[in-house]
């Protein structure tokens, strides 16, 4: 049960958090939602569960209370929270973003997406590989990761050939990865490698692969990002990257509990990121 001294930290009378992330069949967000209510259960406090269903509105209402007015502070990780979204307007309750690009007026715990994605194209090429495919490229600039790709490829001199880019329709699901990497095989474009986006789009490809009947990694090597459980039991077991969720979660946590104190947000933190090389890139 919550304590009477953790109920006193928080600025109304519920102690209950928000914990609001798009969804919970990507392994990443469920395993992190989990996280965040055994750190704030540790502290006394309850939460709830909100799911935005990747529509920016509610990621929005989220964040200025439309939607979260039952609790004392909110725990976001967003996927499209960005400064134009909020158009200027600060949260009127404690919130903090977890694990994207930092939004004005909003504290937050970021995660090294650059360096991360760059650990692992830096990977694939030194295990030879010349001509990875990038797997997959969502709306926009292709955020941190895509770029970090295209410089890991450029600090090797391999040419970046846009042909090897492939887009996507949902990052979180493993349908993208499935559907992608039949798309390439069947273009007959060569590839050698395939740098995924995260987990969920890399377990879709190697499906695809051990369909068609391409030895992985002998043929083309894999790599993800998020270091989520079914990675280690694909076979062979998933190459990725930890995006230091458990430290992402604590850092929020302490970070929200601070605010709910009456103190002021530092500046945002970014949780380190460490490369797992496993079966599907040796």
């Amino acid at each position: 049960m919550p304590s009477e001294a953790a109920r006193g930290l928080v600025t109304g009378v519920s102690g209950r958090i928000a914990i609001v992330v798009p969804n919970l069949y990507q392994p990443y967000f469920s395993r992190l939602a989990e996280m965040l209510i055994d750190e704030l259960a540790r502290r006394g406090l309850r939460s709830t569960i909100r799911l935005t269903e990747d529509v920016p509105a509610r990621e929005r209402d989220a964040v200025m209370g439309v939607s979260t007015g039952d609790a004392d502070g909110v725990l976001i990780c967003p996927h499209h929270l960005n400064d134009a979204l909020l158009a200027g307007r600060r949260p009127p309750l404690p919130v903090v973003q977890i694990g994207s690009t930092p939004t004005a007026g909003v504290a937050g715990v970021a995660m090294d997406e650059f360096g991360g994605a760059l650990a692992a194209a830096r990977h694939l090429v030194s295990v030879g590989r010349s001509r990875i495919a990038y797997m997959a490229q969502m709306d926009g600039d292709g955020g941190p990761r895509l770029e970090a790709y295209r410089f890991a490829l450029q600090e090797a001199g391999i040419d970046v050939d846009p042909a090897l880019i492939v887009r996507g329709e949902d990052w979180d699901r493993r349908d993208t990865g499935l559907e992608s990497t039949i798309g390439l095989l069947r273009s007959g474009i060569r590839f050698d490698a395939l740098m995924c986006i995260n987990d969920a789009v890399a377990i879709g490809a190697l499906r695809a692969l051990q369909a068609a009947g391409v030895a992985v990694p002998r043929d083309v090597a894999v790599t993800g990002f998020d270091n989520t459980v079914e990675g280690e039991f694909t076979v062979p077991s998933l190459t990725t990257v930890d995006p230091g969720t458990d430290t992402m979660a604590r850092a929020a946590v302490e970070c929200l509990v601070a605010q709910l104190q009456g103190e002021a947000p530092g500046a945002p933190a970014e949780a380190p990121t460490t490369l797992i090389v496993r079966g599907s890139s040796r």
